[in-house]
């Protein structure tokens, strides 16, 4: 696809020097000039993509305009193919399968990252692999989501290149997973029988494709739903061999869950071994030198000036240095290698500064009668404890920030009892499967008290089903026969047969949870700043801890300050070395990087239990900026359930035959104005079981005024005032007359021309939602100015305006005219906000900062959105303000303790208070300070999720004012 960028470039500052005879125009020409670059964009396919695209490069400094087109490549194409082959030769297109690949999005799980250096490394190292498009890595879930052409790579490689950077990396899922199973068989004993059942696999029809882990006796099987399904490869499976083998499901392994659990219980054991080894050493170091028997035992010499406290202390402390702390020596290797140092690196240079200098004074002890050492031992094995402690406190603390994505997962039921009927839908039998082996088209019953195991319809049965789990909605909903429901919803009373629709990863629930999984994965612009100060924040820290280290010592050796400072047990190179180790483990680059993410991940899970999907952290940010929201009128200011309340015919026809003739062309439009004229037609034909309208030819649709279309021979017309003289059709006296009232009633009338002559006009009317007006009250109170732009008349525009009380109106708007409107709201500086639910609004919520799409809205309105909105009510567009707020002061809060603790901690490490006051820290109280750092940003941001949305709102809720 097509992108052309203005790009403006300023001229320097100082005035330079023109000849003679240069107008002014031509100097400011000279120094303003415009660039316009064109680039082929791979991988669009609808407007919503072109129009993500248009709203990213908007965004960059510099850009004047921007232009998208999604067809122009083809167009291109095609008119080279025609005019080759008009010439006389044959003309086929090879770059064609490259425009129509697929996209490969793979989740890589990263074991090892400790701060935003290493997730920065992995990102860079990711990005450079030929075939990657885009590459994100999250610090505080520990994944990478990665964008790439499985044509060029695959993701083995994709794991080799982080492994060779020294992380371990684990697949988590793939794009290819959305209809994909694993199972395990059972019965194998050799390489053959893998390849029997790979060649009765590949002989049914809907496999695509089939990847054998021999090893595992795992199969991999990627296939087409609405063909087949897992039990058929499990029947066929089975019955391959003369029944030896046996297949289920294959255990999932690796989960978020289960790798978080893994991590804690890890950090755990390494904490209490840690423990057992330096609690003695800390004993005899700090406690037992106080208490005189104990004293005289621990002071007894063995060689020389080498006692026996020196080497239990050593004894105790090597296994705490090198193999519990291991894990840092690891890191910071790593870490050096990638040219990225890290919190490891500040942590093995200050625990080897201790322990190393401690083996040097116990060996000067053993091996001279006169030299009285002073060892560190306690300094290096406590500092590991403390860390080990911290970080142990940390993984709990981010694990509960995974939590809304964790309940939404466990929403799904693990069994659903699957119904076979006759040929007369009588049930015969009835089985409990497990409900990944569900399949489209099966029936499922859901008892009371049972979750609904996959998204479908009611073919049978009634019931209250509670979707508060997924749309937020409080209330329970009644379900009856034809009535949609969603998987992980809980039935409460009734027993339902359901038909199965959309199953395993194409389940709202699913798409939900890969919604709000790759929300987290984003970065808030605000992120930058972190990874800016992350490149230099170690190098820093580790010349201001030589420089605390040199400053002090060259102080002891010039008397700088009184000897009685000084610690009986020490001498000025080892309280020098405190110091410098002090600074060394004090500083926190881990609090920094945890700042943003950890809050995103909080904000999006608290919005996404509250039915307010928020698409990553640029959009978290950039909500609190709002000044400016702009409505769309149908389904979003309105119900959205439209109703005919009155016919006006024109001319003499039966009414029956008027609306077989309009039902007929508006049955192929999406536009909930359609689908109200369709529902009022099935009226006129109740009689008849069938709901089959006429055939119809040429059908035309244009977008924001109506559609056309050929019905029995007849041109029909259906749309607005605006459509019709475009037609050249003539609007009598008594239509317009009509039009007047239906618009003061603020309803909307329909025109209708049968072979270019107005034959009648249908009035819609659309009721105002119930919180509406109160909302707009709301947001005028918060500073913010509310616009209704719409594409219906300007009666009904305005009579539905003043009911809600906004009063700039701009009304018979199309799309383009609805995103001009945007543009020029922002040309004004105002930030952005668009709520809409159609397809005519997807380019205003694309052009807008902010897009806010109700979730009862078109697919292509959600995919355009920023935010989508899934309870549909109003007062979620309060809520999604409010929670950026809110979760944009804490991400500030979070980088002022992060900076303020550093820039105090630091100075009080290297020793500035210890001369007017004698406060020093000894290295094992400043790693339990660093530690204390980032479990303090982490537990801060947790306290997101005690956020209650505006109780004006709840007032409202009170009132009964939310739409059901």
């Amino acid at each position: 696809m097509r992108v052309e960028s203005r790009i403006r470039h300023q001229g320097c500052s100082s005035m330079p020097e023109y000849p003679k005879g240069v107008s002014s125009d031509e100097e400011k020409s000279m120094q303003e000039s415009e660039t316009k670059a064109l680039f082929s964009v791979i991988g669009m396919t609808c407007s919503a993509c072109a129009g993500s695209v248009e709203k990213a490069i908007k965004r960059l400094p510099g850009i004047k305009e921007v232009a998208v087109d999604v067809l122009k490549d083809r167009t291109q194409e095609e008119t080279i193919r025609q005019t080759i082959e008009d010439i006389g030769f044959k003309a086929t297109l090879i770059e064609e399968t490259a425009n129509q690949k697929c996209i490969l999005v793979c989740r890589i799980r990263i074991v090892g990252m400790a701060c935003t250096s290493c997730s920065g490394a992995v990102e860079s190292v990711l990005k450079l692999v030929p075939g990657v498009q885009r590459a994100r890595v999250a610090l505080a879930t520990g994944e990478a989501e990665v964008k790439c052409d499985p044509k060029l790579l695959s993701c083995k490689e994709l794991l080799q290149a982080i492994d060779d950077i020294g992380f371990e990396a684990i697949i988590v899922g793939t794009g290819e997973s959305r209809n994909k199973i694993q199972l395990k068989v059972d019965g194998l004993y050799n390489e053959n029988n893998m390849q029997m059942i790979v060649s009765s696999l590949e002989g049914q029809p809907g496999i695509q494709d089939i990847h054998v882990e021999a090893e595992l006796h795992k199969v991999s099987i990627s296939y087409l739903a609405d063909v087949t399904g897992p039990r058929n490869f499990i029947r066929v499976i089975e019955s391959t061999g003369s029944g030896h083998f046996k297949a289920t499901i294959f255990p999932e392994r690796g989960g978020r869950g289960t790798h978080k659990q893994e991590e804690i219980i890890q950090y755990y054991n390494s904490l209490l071994w840690s423990l057992v080894f330096s609690i003695p050493v800390f004993l005899t170091s700090m406690i037992f030198m106080y208490i005189p028997v104990l004293k005289d035992g621990l002071d007894m010499k063995i060689v020389n000036m080498l006692s026996i406290g020196e080497v239990l202390r050593w004894a105790l402390s090597t296994p705490v240095q090198f193999i519990i702390g291991r894990r840092f020596y690891a890191g910071s290797y790593k870490a050096l290698r990638n040219g990225s140092p890290n919190m490891d690196v500040l942590v093995a240079l200050g625990t080897n500064a201790a322990y190393f200098y401690s083996v040097y004074s116990v060996l000067r002890a053993a091996s001279s009668p006169n030299f009285k050492s002073t060892d560190f031992f306690e300094t290096s094995s406590m500092l590991i404890s403390f860390i080990l402690l911290g970080k142990y406190l940390e993984v709990l603390a981010k694990g509960k920030t995974c939590q809304a994505i964790t309940k939404l997962m466990d929403l799904a039921p693990e069994t659903a009892i699957l119904l076979t009927l006759d040929d007369e839908g009588n049930v015969t039998k009835e089985e409990e499967i497990e409900s990944q082996l569900i399949q489209k088209n099966d029936v499922i019953k859901i008892i009371p008290g049972a979750k609904v195991a996959c998204d479908g319809f009611v073919i049978w049965g009634e019931s209250n089903v509670n979707e508060s789990m997924i749309t937020g909605e409080p209330r329970p909903v009644i379900k009856r026969k034809g009535d949609a429901v969603i998987g992980g919803t809980f039935n409460e009373n009734g027993v339902l047969h359901i038909m199965a629709t959309k199953v395993g990863s194409e389940s709202a629930l699913s798409q939900i949870v890969r919604l709000v999984e790759s929300a987290q994965m984003a970065k808030a612009p605000v992120q930058k700043f972190a990874d800016r100060i992350s490149k230099f924040f170690v190098p820093l820290v580790v010349f201001l801890s030589f420089s605390t280290w040199l400053a002090w010592f060259l102080a002891g050796k010039l008397n700088a300050y009184p000897k009685s400072l000084i610690p009986s047990s020490m001498d000025s190179f080892q309280l020098a070395l405190q110091f410098g180790i002090s600074v060394m483990v004090i500083a926190c680059p881990c609090a920094l990087g945890l700042a943003t993410p950890t809050a995103v991940m909080v904000g999006t899970g608290v919005g996404a239990s509250q039915g307010v999907l928020i698409k990553g952290g640029q959009a978290l940010e950039s909500a609190h900026k709002v000044e400016c929201i702009v409505f769309d009128k149908t389904g979003t200011l309105t119900i959205g359930k439209p109703m005919v309340v009155e016919t006006r015919l024109l001319k003499s026809m039966a009414l029956r035959e008027f609306y077989e003739m309009v039902a007929a062309v508006e049955v192929n439009s999406e536009h909930p104005l359609a689908k109200a004229i369709v529902e009022y037609a099935k009226k006129f034909r109740e009689e008849e079981e069938s709901n089959v309208w006429p055939e119809v030819k040429q059908f035309e649709s244009i977008t924001g005024q109506g559609v056309m279309a050929v019905v029995r021979n007849r041109e029909v017309i259906v749309g607005n005032k605006h459509l019709m003289l475009k037609k050249n059709v003539a609007i009598p006296v008594s239509a317009e007359n009509f039009l007047e009232e239906t618009e003061g009633f603020a309803q909307t009338g329909i025109l209708v021309s049968i072979d270019h002559e107005l034959v009648g006009v249908v009035a819609i009317s659309d009721p105002v939602k119930p919180e509406a007006q109160e909302v707009i009250s709301i947001l005028t109170s918060m500073q913010i100015k509310s616009i209704l732009v719409t594409g219906d008349n300007w009666g009904t525009a305005h009579a539905v305006a003043k009911e809600v009380g906004i009063g700039t109106v701009i009304a018979e708007a199309k799309p383009e005219v609805k995103a001009e409107k945007v543009k020029d709201l922002q040309a004004l500086n105002f930030v952005v906000a668009m709520v809409g639910d159609g397809i005519n609004d997807s380019p205003a919520l694309v052009a807008a900062d902010i897009g806010m799409a109700i979730g009862a809205g078109t697919d292509i309105a959600i995919e355009a959105a920023d935010i989508v909105l899934m309870k549909s009510n109003l007062e979620d567009v309060i809520t999604a303000i409010d929670l950026s707020r809110y979760t944009f002061r804490r991400i500030c809060l979070n980088y002022i303790w992060a900076l303020a603790y550093n820039l105090i901690a630091i100075p009080v490490a290297a020793g500035a208070l210890f001369p007017s006051t004698g406060i020093c820290l000894p290295p094992w109280v400043a790693g339990a300070a660093m530690a204390a750092s980032s479990l303090t940003v982490v537990c801060c941001s947790l306290l997101l999720k005690n956020y209650r949305r505006p109780k004006k709102l709840d007032a409202l809720e009170l009132q009964g004012l939310t739409v059901e």
